[in-house]
């Protein structure tokens, strides 16, 4: 199964994958999480993961070498040795380079790409690797895909999703990210892609919760459940130690529950 995590800037969309993530592992999945977000630069330790993998951008020539290809098609041609990886029909975990994929067995980061230098311009070729990446990626029944996208909706004109098995959105409590939350649904929608539901985050207060949820079901949006605003998951931001799973236990379990329970009844009613 492959799930994206969407939302406006600064919602905790990084938090939530990583939250996921631990929550699918407890339950025997074998985790991969794809780092789409070119601008984030702190999921690996969420994940406790030492260091990053290289980005898969690098792999396929760079940023300038999908610049370049964007307008003479992805498919390499077969003296270029560096797309080898794009040509094959499906890309299984397994096939990935060693130094572009890192973690355990049980949980594993890739990364598109990072914007890392001035005048790089915009981040379209890393959402063509992303496309393309998650269309040939081959996940099995005891695998699962997470993909931490890039803040905001630009990702949508690219067709990432169409690859996807379902879409979620994370909510802070204030308008903006309510906003963001519908347009997500609406694009996701349109494209024939599944929208699941929201994460609400950040929860100080009963009545904050409860508000952001009228909200939402005013808006056709399946609330998936709830993570409290927690000092420990704000410590281990502050000192860059992996997401405290234990804190978040509970919470993770409702909204993995409830995401399963959409995304059945959504194939069944296909």
């Amino acid at each position: 199964m492959k799930i994206a995590v969407c939302g406006k800037g600064g919602c905790g969309k990084s938090t939530v994958v990583a939250v996921l993530a631990y929550e699918f592992q407890r339950r025997d999945q074998q985790v991969l999480v794809v780092d789409s977000d070119e601008s984030n630069s702190g999921l690996h330790w969420m994940l406790g993961i030492e260091n990053p993998p290289k980005p898969l951008i690098d792999f396929v020539g760079g940023k300038q070498e999908i610049q370049n290809k964007m307008f003479t098609g992805f498919t390499a041609g077969s003296g270029d040795a560096s797309l080898s990886l794009w040509r094959q029909n499906e890309i299984a975990m397994d096939d990935i380079p060693e130094a572009h994929i890192e973690g355990t067995n049980r949980s594993r980061l890739v990364v598109t790409g990072k914007i890392g230098r001035i005048f790089e311009g915009c981040a379209c070729p890393m959402g063509v690797v992303t496309r393309e990446f998650l269309k040939k990626l081959r996940i099995d029944d005891n695998e699962m895909a997470i993909v931490d996208m890039e803040a905001g909706i630009e990702h949508f004109g690219r067709g990432i999703e169409s690859s996807l098995d379902a879409v979620i959105v994370v909510v802070e409590p204030s308008l903006e990210s309510l906003s963001i939350a519908e347009k997500t649904k609406k694009l996701t929608e349109s494209g024939g892609a599944r929208f699941a539901g929201a994460v609400i985050n950040k929860i100080r207060s009963e009545a904050n919760r409860k508000r952001l949820i009228q909200e939402l079901t005013r808006r056709n949006i399946i609330e998936l459940g709830c993570l409290q605003y927690h000092e420990a998951l704000v410590a281990d931001g502050l000192y860059g130690s992996p997401v405290n799973s234990e804190v978040t236990k509970i919470e993770a379990g409702t909204i993995v529950d409830r995401l399963l329970d959409v995304i059945r009844i959504n194939a069944r009613s296909v």
